[in-house]
């Protein structure tokens, strides 16, 4: 497996994450985001949509955080990242969906850049709106955890939505956003952390963590 991958990229976190999880060997493709590299000619004849995570596998190419994680849960089934009974499977992929389509869209590298290049928005506003965004996104993601505690996202075990979460609370930490008014969130942050698979896959341990 080959991936192609930028150390603050959260989506791509979550991927090495996953393998991590699994105990799946990779070959570390970086891919400098600030440095537009995934706009480069070799990169672009790869990934279409020219974003980063983009998993190669025995010459098959698969893009999008959450659909490679699932590829790799049904090719890798153990351990699993999704409960077997679907109203679990269902709780789980919300969860994550919370986080990776109600927040990350909002605060992604090509937005910010928008922010600033195109509507012209000072550093405070762009700040500002980071923290919005995160900060009530994780609101709702606290009121689900709330509602169904367990020792991780869902369960006993880490799933879809743990890889998911605990990206996200890094780029939160990273731009200083409020976390105290979640503390269900932080609790499970804090339990994936001990584990091996999140820390030793963190941003600053990549190969091209600056």
């Amino acid at each position: 497996m080959e991936l192609y991958n930028y150390f603050r990229s959260s989506a791509s976190y979550r991927v090495r994450i996953a393998l991590a999880l699994k105990g799946l060997e990779y070959d570390y493709k970086p891919v400098h985001l600030a440095r537009n590299e995934q706009f480069t000619e070799s990169y672009s004849a790869v990934s279409a949509a020219r974003l980063v995570p983009l998993l190669r596998d025995d010459g098959h190419v698969l893009t999008q955080s959450l659909a490679i994680i699932e590829y790799l849960d049904e090719t890798h089934p153990e351990p699993p990242l999704l409960p077997l009974e679907p109203l679990a499977r269902a709780r789980v992929r919300a969860l994550a969906l919370d986080i990776a389509c109600e927040i990350h869209p909002l605060n992604n590298l090509r937005v910010l850049r928008y922010l600033v290049r195109d509507l012209k928005l000072d550093e405070e506003s762009k700040q500002r709106w980071y923290r919005h965004w995160v900060e009530t996104g994780l609101e709702t993601v606290e009121r689900q955890l709330v509602a169904q505690p367990a020792a991780y996202c869902h369960g006993p075990t880490p799933t879809l939505a743990d890889c998911v979460l605990v990206p996200q609370i890094f780029n939160a930490q990273r731009y200083g956003c409020r976390t105290e008014h979640v503390p269900q969130v932080m609790r499970v942050f804090d339990a994936c952390m001990k584990l091996d698979a999140f820390e030793r896959t963190r941003p600053e341990a990549c190969p091209d963590a600056e």
